[in-house]
């Protein structure tokens, strides 16, 4: 029988403003579809972080040389934003779960903050590690509290699209971030490149104190019992493996992509930038899609893009020699890769009456894919079975995550993100 989930609660910085009345969940009076701006803030505020996460990829031989390391040692780096990502999530959600919401998310941009000053200065190699997992574990803090204030932001039918526009900062951040980074780094040196990211999270810091109320939270404070006991349900485990295997399917196709458009379509290196910015472009409007359709559609948005998926990195493992028809596909799996993000970003708050661990479960999820699915490929092109092998791994993550949701919307046949539940 259907039953009410309630939103997560309007606290003292998701709550109604003035201008706004509380029939309108805070939105702005006179407009029903007006998004409120923090939500953008949040969204800038991740594109800010975001792009430390992404342009290392550009700076490796730079900071190898710096820092007196091999690449490879370098490319570490990488590892250590991964690990710090995947367990500060749910570490920082119990840490700070009765923490003001505003207060929580100055505090993480401030140490982002810090972490790439001190990156930025440092000559030794240990200790520039050691600001990456710091910095990746605050980071990944702000995600699972911007997620909460965001949907608290906006009335229930309005979820998806609010998560479309924070997980955008991440997309800008691929399509701008990272080649910004690059460049900057490369004329300026990378310490440059650490400056600027300290400098946009200041930035942010100053966004969020003046679009985020802050004051004392409305109600009693959550407690930690409460919201593992509402994380105990099997559908809100299969949410989160959905989001880890479809994630794992686009990132393994993705980690190598550069390398299968050389080694195996044939691509000049030259073209290679063009054709990574043409999957960012998908990417962009396959995000802006699935924020609009994410809400009124979920079922649909989720398997389309998630089938869409499984399609090209099927077609992908087949024309892989061909680079006409693999240009065209690269557009695609950065359209269908991201147009499920905010179904996989909001189905939670609706399954889950514990918005704050289930946000950091849920940024957990995407960083087990993050990490799983470019493992997997590693092990397949070690094994010597060429590029098009990673495309084919995909697909069949990308089937489990349709086996995966489903099954959970076979336990929960009227979920919807407008925060209904069987």
């Amino acid at each position: 029988m259907p039953r009410t989930v309630r939103p997560p609660r309007a606290h003292d910085d998701a709550g109604p403003r003035a201008g706004a009345s509380p029939a309108s969940g805070g939105r702005a009076s006179g407009s029903s579809t007006k998004m409120d701006r923090a939500v953008y803030v949040l969204g800038l505020a991740i594109f800010a972080q975001g792009t430390s996460e992404l342009m290392l990829a550009g700076l490796l031989p730079e900071m190898a040389s710096d820092l007196g390391v091999s690449v490879p040692d370098a490319g570490l780096l990488i590892s250590a934003f991964a690990i710090g990502m995947l367990v500060g999530a749910p570490v920082l959600a119990v840490l700070t779960l009765r923490w003001p919401h505003r207060r929580a998310l100055l505090a993480f941009l401030g140490f982002f903050a810090l972490t790439h000053v001190a990156g930025a200065l440092t000559p030794g190699y240990w200790v520039l590690f050691a600001t990456r997992v710091a910095g990746a574990f605050v980071y990944a803090g702000f995600w699972a509290v911007a997620a909460v204030v965001a949907v608290g932001l906006v009335p229930p039918g309005a979820r998806g699209k609010a998560m479309g526009i924070v997980a955008g900062g991440l997309t800008l951040a691929t399509i701008v971030g990272l080649p910004a980074g690059t460049v900057i780094g490369q004329h300026l040196g990378w310490r440059a490149a650490f400056w600027t990211v300290a400098a946009l999270s200041a930035a942010a810091m100053a966004g969020v104190a003046a679009t985020i109320r802050g004051g004392r939270r409305e109600g009693p404070p959550p407690r930690v019992r409460d919201e593992l006991r509402a994380l105990a349900g099997v559908r809100v485990w299969l949410a989160y493996a959905t989001t880890s295997l479809a994630t794992g399917a686009l990132l393994v196709i993705f980690s190598y992509l550069g390398a299968m458009l050389t080694r195996t379509t044939g691509l000049p290196e030259r073209w290679v930038p063009a054709v990574l910015a043409l999957y960012g472009i998908g990417a962009l409007i396959g995000i802006t899609v699935g924020g609009r359709t994410a809400d009124a559609h979920a079922g649909a948005t989720l398997y389309a893009g998630i089938g869409g998926l499984v399609a090209v990195s099927a077609a992908l493992a087949l024309t892989a020699g061909s680079p006409v028809p693999v240009v065209v596909l690269v557009f695609l799996l950065g359209a269908c890769g991201f147009a499920t993000n905010p179904v996989l970003n909001t189905q939670v708050f609706a399954l889950a009456d514990a918005p704050t661990l289930a946000a950091a479960g849920n940024v957990s999820a995407f960083n087990i894919g993050i990490t799983v699915g470019p493992w997997l490929g590693g092990l397949a092109l070690g094994a010597g079975t060429g590029y098009a092998a990673t495309a084919w791994i995909g697909a069949g993550l990308g089937l489990a995550a349709l086996g995966t949701a489903a099954l959970g919307r076979t336990l929960t046949p009227s979920f919807r993100e407008t925060g209904r539940a069987a």
